[in-house]
Order: structure tokens, then sequence, then C-alpha cells
């Protein structure tokens, strides 16, 4: 008889609540993954769901949760197709007792765990399912989850001050696995996505392994933690914010170690406005968790979690086009862009001015950029990628009005310098700083002299200089 652990967006082996209650049945334990096709499809917008530089963080990740399992005497069993019906026929084959798996907070992923549960209790066998991408457990909050405060002020205070995180698990250092089975090889990029024949070379290496080491370099061996708070609207380089996030998105590190470490920080070094803002952050995260399990398919819609009157959002594919490529002639925009799709990553404030741009300037369809992000994003998450998508579009349950980013002095406060999109845009490399962020709205004469070679703004960028560029609908809220 044997236990099956099934890891989907929880690739770690620290704190993994699923794989430490297997251990308790005594019995042989069949780590499985199962990469469904379904995440790699081409979309109507045609771009696959999940795109090429995810897909090699994703494979880099399961590459080393196996490594992580045969350094603890067992492996990791990996096939390809759906998991509601590979699992079902793994429980007939190996004699499996109980399937243990973290839980879900959206809908295709409810829907899948509902046709597994199903299907395995047919085989009487049960599928258990544990709490272990958030901070706290939902247990530990003080309301329901359909009673989730509209406002994360609001939810925000009442958990601190009426829950505790749970301490982390420690999950045994060796597991026992049953010979004979044929655990199966990794998939190639190629064969989750046939029309891609590369493999990219990331700048953040995935796997439980990699996000260990960040944390220890960025808080016990750089000392960043205490200046986070401070450097987190920065754009360019790796250690103005912790990147947490990229493994944090595929399990691969726990929030509640995260949490530990951060009062033994405080503890051992320092207690300060940046350490509590860590924390903070992680807050936001389980706050859209909790958003998308009480709103469910809300979140996904035009209308949005407040179901307003429909906005005529346009469905310019040109503009959205010049958006996702960085043509729009903006440079802050089309610099962030750039970094997106060279790297699958972009700073909290440069998501803030894209989005803000999409739906505000171009007025293009908000779902259309959720989608692109989910495409691009090393750090997706289905919950905060959507649920942020929502605050921008105005569609969120987001307490204030007419939010607005004006780009211009977003760029002018953030890259006063130009260095950040200089270093995305070479074509703008040869301009003075001054003039950097002053390209969309400079003449022909300036650009003929200056010898500026770049695409023109879709828009008139000179209504920034006004005092009220925008009139139209509701806004956002930032990104976390």
């Amino acid at each position: 008889m044997h236990t099956i652990v099934w890891f989907t967006n929880d690739l770690r082996v620290h704190d993994h609540e699923p794989l430490y209650r297997a251990t308790l049945t005594k019995m042989p334990l069949i780590p499985v993954y199962i990469f469904d096709p379904r995440q790699f499809e081409t979309q109507v917008l045609g771009f696959p769901k999940t795109g090429v530089l995810r897909t090699q963080f994703l494979l880099e990740a399961v590459a080393d949760l196996r490594k992580q399992l045969q350094n603890s005497g067992s492996n990791l069993l990996i096939r390809v197709g759906k998991p509601e019906e590979i699992l079902p026929q793994l429980v007939k084959e190996l004699s499996v007792k109980g399937v243990f798996t973290s839980e879900v907070y959206a809908s295709e992923e409810a829907n899948i765990a509902q046709k597994l549960s199903n299907a395995l209790a047919q085989e009487k066998v049960a599928c258990k399912f544990f709490h272990t991408a958030t901070l706290f457990h939902p247990d530990d909050l003080p309301f329901n989850i359909a009673q989730t405060p509209d406002v994360f002020t609001t939810f925000r205070h009442q958990v601190e001050k009426a829950s505790k995180v749970r301490k982390t698990y420690v999950v045994p250092p060796t597991f026992r696995s049953p010979e004979g089975v044929i655990w199966g090889e990794l998939p190639t990029i190629a064969e989750l996505l046939p029309n891609e024949k590369s493999s990219p070379t990331l700048l953040y290496k995935g796997g439980e392994s990699a996000a260990l080491e960040r944390l220890q370099v960025y808080f016990w061996e750089k000392d960043l933690l205490k200046v986070y708070k401070e450097t987190r609207n920065e754009m360019l380089g790796l250690d103005y914010s912790s990147k947490f996030s990229v493994w944090l998105a595929l399990g691969c590190i726990s929030p509640r170690y995260i949490y530990e470490q951060v009062l033994a920080y405080e503890f051992r070094r320092t207690k300060n406005e940046s350490t509590y803002w860590l924390i903070f952050e992680l807050l936001w995260r389980d706050y859209f968790k909790w958003v998308s399990l009480k709103y469910g398919n809300r979140i996904f819609q035009e209308k949005g979690i407040k179901q307003l009157p429909q906005i005529p959002w346009k469905k310019n594919h040109a503009f959205f086009e010049k958006w996702k490529n960085g043509e729009t002639g903006i440079p802050l925009i089309d610099a962030n862009m750039q970094e997106l799709w060279q790297t699958g990553f972009m700073s909290n404030r440069g998501r803030q001015n894209v989005a803000s741009f999409l739906v505000k300037d171009l007025l293009v369809n908000w779902t259309w950029g959720a989608a692109w992000f989910e495409s691009q994003l090393l750090d997706y998450d289905v919950c905060s990628n959507w649920g942020n998508w929502n605050y921008v579009a105005g569609v969120g349950n987001d307490p204030r009005e007419n939010r607005y980013f004006n780009i211009y002095t977003q760029a002018k406060r953030y890259d006063s310098q130009g260095i950040y999109v200089k270093n995305w845009l070479p074509d703008l490399a040869h301009l003075p700083a001054d003039k950097v962020h002053d390209v969309p709205i400079l003449s022909d004469a300036e650009w003929h002299r200056l010898g500026i070679h770049y695409p023109k703004p879709l828009i008139n960028a000179r209504k920034w200089l006004s005092k009220e560029p925008f009139k139209t609908h509701k806004a956002s809220k930032p990104f976390k």
C-alpha cells in the first residue's frame, strides 16, 4: 500500500504539510508532478497561457524538487497529461490508499480538484487538501472567507489583531518510496511548447534550492532586509527588492518560512519599518487568495469584482501589440515591457505604470493585459495577478476612486537620470539624461537634432503636463 503526494504550486520539501501528513501514514510515498498540457495551450490572443520563460523556470523548479527528493531517498514521478485522469490511473496501478496535495484558490484549479476527488471517490480513495501557499491558515482568520473585508486595510487590522502565523512543518529528512516505479522523464520546452525551440537562460533560477539561497543572501549575507521599504520602488538591478515573489509563485519557498526568518532577523539584526513591510507584502498575497475564494470567477470577468456597468474597453489589437512588444513610444512603458519580455520579471513600480497606461491611456481591455502577464511573469500567481488587474481597471474592491498614474511624472520621479530606460532601450542610450523621458513631447526638429530613432507615441503625451490628464472611469490599486 502506498500514499501519493501530488505536488502542484508547492514545489518544495520544507514546510510542506501534505508531505508531512503523508509520512505519518507510515506507507511508502510516491511524490508526483503532472505537467498539464492545458497550461501551455495557445490562447485566443495568440500567445501561450504559459510562455517560454515561465516554462523554463517551472522545469528548473521541478528538476530541483526531484533532486531534493532523491537526496531524501525518494524520487519524483513525472507525467504529462490531465491530473484528474492520470492520478486515478496511478491509484489503481500502484495500490494507493490516499492522495495528499495542496489547496487551490481559483476556478480552473478547483474544477480539476473536484473532478479528481470524484474520480478517486469511485476508487474509495480520499484526496486530502492542505493550505500551503498562505501566511495565515484560513481556520485562524477572525472571519469566514465569505466575510473577507473588501478593503485591505480592514482585513490587515483584523488579522494582525486576532490571528497568529502557524509554525512551519518539520518534514522528516528521509522518505521511503517503493521500488520498481517508472518515475518518468522531465519534458522539454519543445514538447510543452511545440512552437518554441529555445532554452532561455534566466536571471532567476527555479527551485527550492535557489529560493533558500536567495533568502540567505538577501537577509543574512547582504543585510538588505533593513532597507527593503526604502529601496522597493526602484526598478533596476537584483537587490532593490527581495524578489521572493518569483519563488513564492511556484511554492519553492514557504511564506511561513520567510516570516520565521524575518522574526529571526529582527532578533539578531534589527527590527524596523522594512522588516514589517516584507510581512505586509505577504499579507497582500494572502488577501488576494481570500478575495479570489470569495468572488470566484468574477475576478476574471471584464466587469470584475464590482460587476460595474460595462466599461467600453477597446479591443484594439494594434495598440495591444504595441504595448506588449514595448513599442508604444513612451520610454518608461517600453523599457518595462522589454524587461518583462527578456527576463520574465518587472518591478512593482513598473507593473503599476504599464497596467495603468494600457487601461487608462489606451483604454484597452484590461483582461488582455492580465493574460499577457500570466503568460510572461515568472512570479505569476493567479490570485494576485487577476486581483491586481481588477484594481488597475477600477473594477476591483478598491476603496479609492480615480486612481491614475501620470507616466511622465512617474518616470521623472523614479528614473530621473533615465538609467533604467537606457538599460532596456539601447536606441535611447545616447540621449542626455534630461531628454530621455521627454522624447514623446519633443518636436520633430529636436528628434532630428538628437538623432532619435524610436517609435512615435501612441497618445498625446503632453496631456501629462496638465494638472488633470485623466477624466474617464475609475482607476487602480497598485500592484503588490
